[in-house]
């Protein structure tokens, strides 16, 4: 378990209906209880098909509802309310898999089985993953049905593209783990989808800057942060770009990621694109200096140079007033500081025309390069706020937060 994760503690009912991917609820439960949730299973009998009640028991650490009459309601009256029970008792319920079939039954209210009759008695959230063969997802009546759950206040998480169980190739998939847990953990943190209807354009990892064909200036960026922002605005409903350096991070499948290597090339895609966006979040640390001269063959150790001359890259930030949309792009920054860290940060914020900076510091335990955790302070022209050590995620949805509440004021 992670120190402050956001799922921690969180009492979450997973329900799972009958579907060739409800073997992958093993992996979800096993996620939860790794990050410090109590995870309680509800599986419809046709989920039964294709895993067993001990595999969930046992990888949730509870015992499995299969039945709406358990075993032993004759003698123990207050069982017969477990429907009730669970309602109250959880933070948030998941269904992953939902079945075209399950979905059918909760958009229109019928209760003949332990999951549809716990929907209705829910107090929390709940977050639906509709998965089904291709030809079943798209079909009218599917969809219908799914806008109708979207339209009494469900969460729904759309299903992914890829090759189905079928061997057809289209959209049916449930969602990776990640996502599920993501989207969970923004539903619980009490993040909207506020940012439907808005482009957000993201900056990743580092940029290297080619000595030789074989040696490069780079620096210790991962890209974690921007690629957890990317995935965050996603989330909440914006469409958005990827700008990504040199990384192994993956993004979601449905978030469109342009590969660049060099600061110049960085700069040309911001350039094109940040017309169109909204909000345009500047995470990449972007090379400041390169060679002034790439040596064309590979520089022989014998060759012993002295000294490798460099010369400053081109600033991306520079000029953007003129290239955002209208003047009402929302432009954040990031800033990496180990002395004179807020008067640094609030000097570059004003030369570089942002509405916001974030502020990192390399003194910071368990914060900045490659850790999953951060600690920032966010800094506009009026104040600063600081905010404790989080996940990136956890930090993404922080920074996205203060950019929606500029567009809103600026509106």
């Amino acid at each position: 378990m992670k120190s402050g994760d956001a799922l921690s503690g969180k009492k979450i009912v997973l329900g799972i209906t009958g579907c060739i991917s409800a073997y992958k609820s093993c992996f979800l439960i096993r996620e939860l209880v790794k990050r410090g949730a109590e995870v309680k299973v509800v599986a419809t009998k046709s989920a039964l098909e294709f895993i067993t009640p001990l595999t969930l028991a046992t990888l949730s650490r509870n015992d499995v509802v299969v039945s709406m009459f358990p075993k032993g309601t004759d003698s123990e009256a207050k069982t017969t309310t477990w429907h009730i029970d669970l309602g109250i008792w959880a933070d948030i319920m998941i269904i992953a898999p939902a079945s075209v079939n399950s979905i059918a039954k909760i958009a229109h209210g019928i209760c003949d089985n332990p999951l549809t009759t716990l929907v209705t008695a829910l107090r929390c959230p709940l977050l639906v993953c509709p998965t089904a063969d291709v030809d079943m997802y798209q079909a009218r009546v599917t969809q219908e049905n799914i806008e109708k759950l979207r339209g009494y206040g469900f969460h729904i998480l759309d299903a992914e593209a890829g090759e189905l169980a079928s061997g057809l190739t289209g959209k049916g998939r449930l969602p990776e783990t990640s996502k599920i847990t993501d989207k969970t953990e923004q539903i619980l943190s009490g993040y909207k989808e506020d940012l439907s209807g808005k482009r957000v354009l993201v900056t990743a990892g580092p940029t290297y800057e080619d000595i030789d064909p074989v040696r490069y200036l780079g620096n210790r960026s991962s890209g974690k942060m921007g690629f957890e922002l990317a995935k965050a605005a996603y989330l909440r409903g914006a469409e958005v770009l990827l700008i990504s350096g040199p990384t192994s991070e993956r993004a979601y499948q449905e978030i469109p990621i342009i590969r660049v290597r060099s600061a110049a090339e960085m700069k040309t895609v911001v350039d094109k694109s940040v017309k169109n966006s909204d909000i345009l979040i500047m995470a990449a640390a972007v090379a400041d200096f390169k060679p002034s001269k790439k040596s064309e063959n590979k520089i022989k150790k014998e060759e012993n140079p002295e000294s490798i001359r460099l010369e400053k890259t081109e600033d991306i930030l520079t000029g953007l007033k003129t290239k955002a949309k209208s003047g009402e792009t929302v432009k954040v920054g990031f800033a990496l500081e180990t002395e004179n860290e807020e008067k640094n940060a609030i000097k570059k914020l004003k030369g570089k025309g942002l509405d916001l900076i974030v502020l990192n510091s390399l003194r910071d335990e368990k914060s900045g390069f490659e850790y999953d955790t951060n600690k920032i302070k966010i800094i506009d022209r009026d104040k600063t706020k600081e905010f404790p050590l989080m996940s990136k995620f956890q930090v993404a949805n922080v920074i996205l937060t203060e950019a929606a509440e500029l567009i809103k004021k600026e509106a």
